[in-house]
């Protein structure tokens, strides 16, 4: 038996446009079928009810019987040996059709039986099949709807569960509708054979059961061989239906059992974890993507996205192609996860700060993503023939992490430094991306700029300040070390990283910073990120650790020359710190950090506690006694420190 063409039943759960377009394609071979049935069906009928018009009946059979060659059926092949073996059997019609008398009781076991189990059994069951799978397909939608308009906040878990299990349900149902819709279209590949076959073998054997008038017709040299082997093809197709009908149900079950996770958006916790994989270099999936409506609305439209020579391409369901959504073989293209109201959101921001937004189903989806995006940009340079050592000369390399301030230990500015920092502005100097860097390496870990050169101690800034001078417990000694000072106050940050800047200060040289740390993290798949607790007082800014309460890193607040916040991502922030090497030359690095609060709080509480030291530097320089033993500070040395 040459192949049959088949659905494949792994593709029902993904329900790709590709699959949705070879299911119309059986979809109206099985419609085609029906109507060709039907009207075998009636002529049947009419063989067996109109004896008196026996002769114009078989003729129209065997005139029936060619036409399957001319209704083209999208998955018949013009040369197959059903319109081969059909064609036969009409000749032989026509040569019988003025002799033969038909027996009504003879037709209905012989002939008509078989259409009429075809028809009211098997195309009812494709009938009944597809209004369940349309309607199974419309409550994952409305599912899957409910589930992805979900907020980002978790003051209603409850919904969340509720949603998730509701998704849950209409995903397995779906799932399982659709396995066995396609089993159903599949097997109806091997009864199209029988259905059409038997009827006409029963037909033959009644005429020559019951009619010897006919038989110098019917029984001619090649009719008997002709007869035997397509009987031997239709019991064939029997047996290779029942074994292809036993692999179908195994395999169902084999799939249903693969395909437990998938039905959940969100796994629940009882099953096992699967980490992202960050290795792809090519994907493929449903994704909801953001875009404007109106003026300030906006929507979501869940397309089928998929990577194809380096671009980024969506694909709508009814949509026979797939449009470009982003090049991702241009310079400056990077994904990186955003905040926003809905879930596992990222970006893809392309060469021309042009942004397309897409959600995931869930974090595992939304880093794969990332990660699959951003190994193609990171290769990118083999698509158009770029040289890849100038794509690795402009991507900071994780291997290179260092503390910023190896070359030299910091210098503490002293209090003329700290007066003309506050009391005289500098001349306007437009900062931008050309001050950073790019051949230094980025930092992701945090090493305290304080203790990585105490070796050799600044001149002016006496013995290294030591946090926890009496051994005792973190704790214990940080919090009496926060009695004395005038302003403190605590954030929850996150370390994202740091590198050597060219000037001290500058917003747009800060907001540069933080696109190039951002951009590394996503382009290397650097995840992880340290949680600290930013501890600003009028003194330093400490970074300490929330479990054991000890100083990680520390800044003198002279130090820092500039901060501030992003424009876009109110969460991240980033401040500039000065040092100079063994020399004596300035360095300056930029350090760049995500708050759980907003940034622009954080950015007030550093002007706060710089107002107030200045404002008691300038006091204690004009001899003026503070009031309180908060305003009290050793010297200006410990100012800072």
């Amino acid at each position: 038996m040459p192949d049959i063409e088949k659905l494949h039943l792994e593709d029902t759960l993904e329900d790709s446009p590709q699959t949705r377009s070879l299911l119309s394609v059986f979809e109206k071979d099985a419609l085609g079928l029906k109507k060709y049935t039907s009207n075998l069906h009636s002529c049947c009928q009419r063989v067996m009810s109109a004896q008196n018009e026996l002769c114009s009946a078989t003729q129209g059979l065997a005139q029936q019987l060619r036409a399957y060659e001319l209704q083209k059926f999208p998955l018949e092949s013009d040369d197959s040996i059903l319109t081969t073996t059909l064609k036969q059997f009409a000749t032989y019609i026509d040569e019988v059709s003025s002799v033969q008398q038909v027996l009504s009781s003879q037709f209905s076991e012989t002939m008509m039986y078989p259409l009429n189990k075809f028809l009211q059994a098997d195309m009812e069951e494709i009938s009944t099949m597809f209004e369940m799978f349309q309607i199974a397909t419309h409550e994952h939608e409305q599912a899957l709807n409910k589930y992805m308009k979900l907020p980002h906040k978790r003051d209603n878990e409850k919904a969340r569960i509720d949603a998730n299990d509701e998704l849950y349900g209409m995903r397995k149902k779906f799932h399982q509708t659709s396995l066995h819709y396609y089993s159903c279209l599949n097997a109806l590949q091997y009864k199209r054979k029988c259905c059409l076959l038997e009827p006409i073998l029963g037909y033959f054997h009644a005429q020559r059961a019951y009619f010897q008038m006919g038989h110098d017709t019917v029984w001619k040299p090649g009719i008997e061989d002709f007869l035997g082997n397509i009987a031997a093809s239709v019991q064939s197709v029997h047996q290779e239906m029942a074994k292809e009908t036993q692999k179908t149900v195994e395999l169902i079950d084999n799939i249903e059992k693969q395909s437990a996770h998938l039905y959940y958006a969100e796994p629940p916790i009882d099953m096992p974890f699967i980490p992202p994989n960050t290795a792809l270099i090519q994907k493929a999936g449903y994704l909801y993507q953001k875009s404007k409506q109106a003026l300030i609305a906006s929507k979501w439209e869940k397309l089928y996205f998929f990577t194809q020579g380096g671009n980024l391409m969506s694909q709508g369901r009814e949509e026979f192609a797939g449009s470009l959504v982003v090049d991702l073989n241009e310079d400056g293209v990077m994904a990186e996860p955003v905040t926003d109201d809905r879930r596992f959101v990222f970006q893809v921001v392309s060469a021309n700060n042009k942004k397309c937004v897409l959600q995931a189903e869930n974090y595992r989806e939304r880093d794969e993503w990332i990660a699959t995006i951003n190994n193609i940009v990171r290769d990118s340079g083999y698509v158009r023939g770029r040289a890849a050592a100038k794509k690795k000369e402009q991507t900071p390399s994780i291997g290179s992490l260092r503390s910023q301030s190896s070359d030299g230990q910091p210098h503490p500015e002293t209090a003329s430094s700290v007066r003309s920092n506050h009391s005289q502005s500098p001349p306007p100097r437009s900062s931008s991306a050309d001050d950073l860097i790019i051949d230094r390496p980025i930092q992701f870990d945090l090493v305290s700029p304080t203790f990585a050169g105490q070796g050799a101690a600044s001149p002016q800034s006496g013995p290294p300040k030591r946090v926890n001078p009496f051994n005792q417990p973190g704790s214990e000694a940080l919090d009496s070390a926060n009695e004395n000072l005038a302003f403190a106050q605590n954030f929850t940050v996150r370390f994202l990283g740091s590198m050597e800047v060219q000037t001290d200060r500058g917003e747009q040289l800060v907001h540069s910073t933080i696109r190039q740390i951002m951009a590394a993290r996503a382009i290397h798949n650097v995840f992880k990120m340290t949680e600290s607790r930013l501890l600003v007082t009028n003194e330093s800014m400490r970074l300490i650790d929330p479990d054991t309460n000890t100083t990680r890193v520390e800044f003198a607040l002279a130090d820092i020359s500039f901060w501030t916040s992003h424009p876009e991502n109110n969460r991240l922030f980033g401040f500039i710190t000065r040092s100079r090497n063994e020399s004596g030359t300035p360095s300056f690095a930029c350090h760049v950090f995500e708050g759980n609060t907003s940034s622009e709080e954080i950015c007030q509480a550093i002007s706060t506690a710089t107002k107030i030291a200045f404002q008691a530097l300038m006091e204690k320089r004009s001899g003026k006694t503070p009031t309180t033993d908060k305003e009290k500070f050793d010297d200006d040395e410990s100012l800072l420190s």
